[in-house]
Parts: C-alpha cells; sequence; structure tokens
C-alpha cells in the first residue's frame, strides 16, 4: 500500500513540475499564430481587392536623393494611411517620409534598408506589429489580402520592368512595393508601386511578381539582389487608428 502511494505522489510531483515549466516557456505572439499557425482556408474568393491612397517615393516628382530611394518609406505609409484611414497632401507626405529618413539616420542606416530593417522601423517607429512571411506563396498572399491587409514586397526592379515600362532605365535593381489584390480570371496581382506616378493600381502577373521578390542582400549590393531570399512584409491593423 506503501508502495503504491509513493509511485502515485511520485507521478503527481512529475506532472506538477511539467505544468508549471511549461507556463513559463515563452508564448507565440498572434502575429505568428495569424502568419504561420492558421490554416489557409481552402475557399478563399477568385478576385479581392483592398482600396487604399496611393503615396508616391518621390511625391513633388524630384528624383534626387533622398527620394530616388524612398520606395521603403513610401510602402511603409502607404499601408500606414490605409490602416488611418488618412489621405494627406503632398506636403504632408513629403514631411512624414523625411522623419522616417532622419529616424533611419539615427539608426546608422544605409539610404536602402533591407526587411529586418523595415520591421523594426514599423514596430519601433509606427508602432505596428509585424511578420516577416519567407519564400511567400500565392495561397499565402492572396489570405492576407482577403483580410483586407496589405502586403509590403521587397522586389527585383529589374524583373518588375518586364511588365511596367514607366521604369527608367530598366528598372531598379532594388525596388519595394504594396500588394492590394488578385485576379485569379487574369492572373494578375494588384499594387500601388510608388516607384512611378502610374503605379496606382497596377497590375503584375501572378509568376512575374513571385520571381521578383527578394530582400536586399546582406552584402549590401543591389546588383546580388537574385541571390538574396524572397519575403515579405505584413503590417498588422493592432493599433487604434
Amino acid at each position: 500500500m506503501f508502495l503504491k502511494k509513493a509511485i502515485l505522489i511520485f507521478f503527481l510531483l512529475i506532472f506538477s513540475s511539467y505544468f508549471c515549466l511549461s507556463s513559463l516557456k515563452p508564448q507565440t505572439s498572434q502575429v505568428q499564430q495569424l502568419a504561420i499557425d492558421t490554416p489557409i482556408p481552402t475557399n478563399i474568393p477568385s478576385s479581392h481587392l483592398i482600396k487604399a491612397f496611393f503615396v508616391e517615393q518621390a511625391p513633388q516628382r524630384n528624383w534626387d536623393q533622398p527620394w530616388q530611394d524612398a520606395c521603403e518609406e513610401a510602402s511603409l505609409l502607404t499601408v500606414d494611411y490605409y490602416y488611418r484611414h488618412q489621405k494627406p497632401s503632398k506636403k504632408h507626405i513629403v514631411a512624414d517620409i523625411l522623419k522616417m529618413i532622419d529616424y533611419q539616420h539615427q539608426q546608422n542606416w544605409t539610404k536602402d534598408i533591407n526587411i529586418e530593417q523595415m520591421a523594426y522601423l514599423s514596430q519601433d517607429y509606427l508602432s505596428y506589429q509585424t511578420e516577416i512571411i519567407d519564400q511567400p506563396t500565392i495561397k499565402q498572399l492572396k489570405n492576407f489580402l482577403t483580410k483586407n491587409i496589405p502586403i509590403i514586397v521587397p522586389a527585383n526592379g529589374k524583373i518588375l520592368y518586364q511588365e511596367n515600362k514607366h521604369f527608367t532605365h530598366g528598372g531598379p535593381y532594388y525596388h519595394n512595393l504594396v500588394i492590394l489584390g488578385y485576379n485569379d480570371s487574369k492572373q494578375q496581382f494588384t499594387v500601388h508601386d510608388v516607384g512611378t506616378k502610374h503605379g496606382a493600381y497596377f497590375k503584375y502577373s501572378y509568376n512575374l511578381l513571385l520571381k521578383s521578390i527578394h530582400d536586399l542582400p546582406d552584402s549590401g549590393h543591389k546588383q546580388d539582389i537574385n541571390s538574396a531570399p524572397a519575403k515579405v512584409l505584413i503590417l498588422l491593423p493592432n493599433q487604434k487608428t
């Protein structure tokens, strides 16, 4: 009898210890659960479009620096203005871009920033939760869009140039844009391409846009962009607007 009680107490102690230790493990964030753990529904509609204010990276059509490399800031602001329901003036956009660039200077960043830096900027400066999706699929992208969540895409502009002749010099090596919708019947994504004045609700084919997705290379050399991994950035509408 004593032996049975001892064994029972032993197993109870083991179970209690496991439960306590499990409760101390860090929990997966809500953003990670949405992006990774939540199954993609099978009944995704055949088309969807998010209506958003269009932000040009050179609002005053001045392509000198810093506007030549302001696609990251313009893409982030496109999503930020969408969540805040704002349609700012060009003067306001210019001021917002310059403030973001000043913040980056304080971090000692270069004029081109990668997706990790964009995520940090989104969290620390704009106060959003973020998630970076590695090797995104068309189904993953469509799943976010149907939830009215825009997607920021770092891309090889030379590839985008194949379907967007509004770029000069054959397109930039490193570029950023925002996906807002898709259409299965046309096999196209709809984007705000901040790099040209013709970029509002621009259409890129599924295959070409997916092929273009590349982060800024670790080397910092934009010409090496095809060697960099495919990643996209998600900002979640988790803040009060």
